[in-house]
């Protein structure tokens, strides 16, 4: 017979404020009879848990959804998934960056709308605004989180992440966030700790360039060290992997990879990421409007076999480095890649061993071999965007390095303190 209306409210009810308690995804999961056996042939993510639950957590409930196209079960996205679901009520959708299916291009507004295949409202949480307003949010029960990130702070969907819990805790909504592996690991801490001052919209947090925490696990965070102001009374809700441990890469969970945003088409494209994402702020490319973003950089000056020789010399674990020579080109996801239709030269990256493999560390060895191979006239301005540089970095230090000559082993040297104590700080908030 089923539950009465009554029943069931104060079963949800029950699940809310169990949701708040310590120790409450453990709860959850205990309650919903779900296995914490860690299993190394089935990693199931949180809106695959969810959905093995009958998305119990949403019965009933006018339901708003934080999502792109990464958002699947299997083939079937989230939002087709809820929309079959006769219980719950989905009735608004939210884009990110890059938008609600992932094709625009890094920086490019999104515009509100609606869904073509649902009819939903979509509404952009990267133009005009980009935290959930309360007109946006009116009428609904619940806010659900489900978007696949990267792993590094510079990455805006974790900015994204932080505003959405303050709308929330604003309009008195529990937050929802389905959680999913981080690509990069939740061992790999490195980079140095944003600085309050820097920080942006692709730095909100003082945390690592690479943080190694899931998305529900730095959500966890964010509350429990107020990272972000107002958030001391919001229902936050993880419903947590399982089968993930902390040591597998994106590789080791056997799910398919589906490019988070354009230009990071594969793995390795966002293994490289947190280091040659530098060459955003230097008169040079990252090698977007080419075949491989993030794993080829370059200007128009450079040497770019003595800038391999030079690289390679220092045998930095888990890669190699080719010569190369490029010319960016519009193509989706860049439409006006910098240095368009100019031949660069530089450096390739081959991630030879991806365990090994450092991004940061390898970032910052590719910026200081580039920066001592610039001609005079082109080194006092080789560092473009210095206050791009600073955000990108979390602080101005690595500049300031930088033009004093600094070998990238002492720069490198300079974030092990901070990084030691994020370490332990981050401790209470691990899932798995």
């Amino acid at each position: 017979m089923p539950a009465s209306k009554s029943t069931t409210s104060s079963r949800r009810s029950r699940w809310w404020t169990a949701a708040n308690r310590p120790g409450a995804v453990l709860l959850l999961l205990l309650l919903a009879g779900c296995s914490t056996t860690v299993s190394s042939e089935r990693i199931r993510t949180g809106a695959e848990v969810l959905a093995a639950r009958h998305f119990d957590l949403l019965r009933g409930k006018r339901v708003g959804l934080i999502t792109n196209h990464t958002a699947r079960i299997d083939t079937m996205h989230l939002i087709d998934r809820l929309m079959a679901e006769p219980d719950v009520h989905l009735v608004a959708l939210f884009a990110p960056e890059h938008g609600l299916r992932g094709t625009a291009a890094a920086g490019e507004e999104i515009q509100d709308g609606r869904d073509v295949r649902t009819g939903l409202p979509v509404f952009s949480l990267y133009g005009a605004t980009r935290k959930p307003t309360p007109e946006m949010l009116a009428g609904l029960d619940v806010l659900v989180f489900d978007l696949q990130d990267v792993g590094a702070r510079c990455y805006t969907y974790i900015s994204t992440l932080g505003l959405a819990m303050q709308a929330a805790a604003e309009a008195g909504l529990p937050f929802v966030v389905l959680d999913r592996p981080n690509p990069l690991g939740g061992t790999l801490l490195s980079g140095f700790v944003l600085e309050p001052t820097h920080a942006s919209f692709v730095g909100l947090y003082p945390i690592p360039l690479v943080y190694g925490l899931t998305i529900g696990e730095l959500a966890r965070m964010i509350q429990g060290e107020r990272l972000l102001p107002g958030l001391e009374h919001l229902n936050l809700i993880v419903v947590p992997l399982e089968g993930w441990r902390r040591t597998m890469q994106w590789p080791d969970t056997g799910l398919p990879w589906r490019p988070p945003s354009p230009n990071l088409p594969t793995f390795e494209a966002a293994l490289a990421y947190p280091g040659t994402v530098f060459f955003e702020a230097v008169d040079g490319s990252e090698g977007r409007g080419t075949d491989a973003p993030f794993l080829q950089v370059g200007t128009p000056w450079a040497n770019a076999q003595a800038l391999a020789d030079t690289l390679n010399a220092r045998r930095l674990p888990g890669v190699r480095f080719e010569p190369v020579s490029f010319v960016p080109q519009p193509r989706s996801g860049a439409p006006h890649p910098r240095y368009e239709g100019t031949q660069l030269h530089g450096v390739r990256l081959r991630i030879t061993d991806r365990r090994q493999f450092r991004p940061v560390v390898t970032g910052i060895h590719l910026l200081h071999a580039f920066y001592h191979q610039a001609p005079p006239t082109y080194r006092d301005t080789f560092i473009q965007r210095p206050d791009w540089l600073a955000r990108l970095a979390g602080t101005q230090r690595l500049h300031e390095l930088l033009r004093a000559g600094t070998s990238p082993e002492r720069i490198i040297a300079t974030w092990r303190d901070e990084v030691a104590a994020f370490q332990k700080r981050r401790q209470p908030y691990l899932l798995y």
